[in-house]
């Protein structure tokens, strides 16, 4: 007799704090070049011992992720790494918008205040639904789906390698149909 397997989940968006949460500027945005748009999310990763959290910065354009963190845990400090990584391959961020879900991680006074002092633009999903950060949650499931993140590893730094590895992949040799069958690095490098 065959029992379907129970799947068990990390939930990885708290938004109910106290911090601002900014409107969504990015609904009937034309994304026309890379860094015009980042999205950010979070998702969990399984090990043996529990969830490991990957933070993900993406180019709404190219869908190349330009930056990512894998930490032990929901706290701000992996969402902060994955921000900075990719605003120093980038170094040029004038005229970007950060969109993102209402998390308290994007929300806190640390995040947005990087956002500021880089004159990064703010938007945020307005309703609590993964629609409004689709390109991000696609992303997610890409890893997951595509690239195998969704088993279960045997430590945190199994995860990381295996991490690595597939946005190597992702970025470097996936091709997408969205993008004319290349892959978000050609894009990234040929439209920057």
């Amino acid at each position: 007799m065959l029992t379907l397997r129970k799947k068990y989940s990390s939930r990885t968006t708290n938004s109910h704090h106290r911090f601002y949460k900014y409107n969504n500027i990015i609904k009937d945005l034309e994304v026309t070049k890379p860094n015009q748009v980042w999205v950010s999310d979070i998702t969990y990763i399984r090990t043996l011992k529990g969830f490991c959290y990957l933070a993900l910065t993406t180019d709404m354009y190219s869908r190349k992720i330009v930056g990512y963190d894998l930490s032990d845990s929901l706290k701000l400090k992996g969402c902060v790494r994955a921000l900075n990584k990719a605003i120093y391959k980038v170094k040029n961020v004038s005229g970007l918008i950060h969109h993102s879900d209402r998390g308290i991680q994007y929300c806190s006074n640390v995040y947005t205040q990087i956002l500021k002092r880089k004159k990064i633009d703010i938007s945020m999903t307005q309703e609590n639904h993964c629609y409004e950060n689709a390109m991000a949650e696609r992303v997610n499931g890409i890893l997951k789906d595509e690239f195998y993140l969704d088993q279960t590893f045997n430590n945190v730094a199994h995860a990381k390698r295996a991490t690595k590895n597939a946005i190597n992949l992702y970025n470097e040799v996936r091709l997408h149909l969205s993008l004319d069958y290349k892959t978000p690095n050609m894009v990234y490098q040929l439209s920057a």
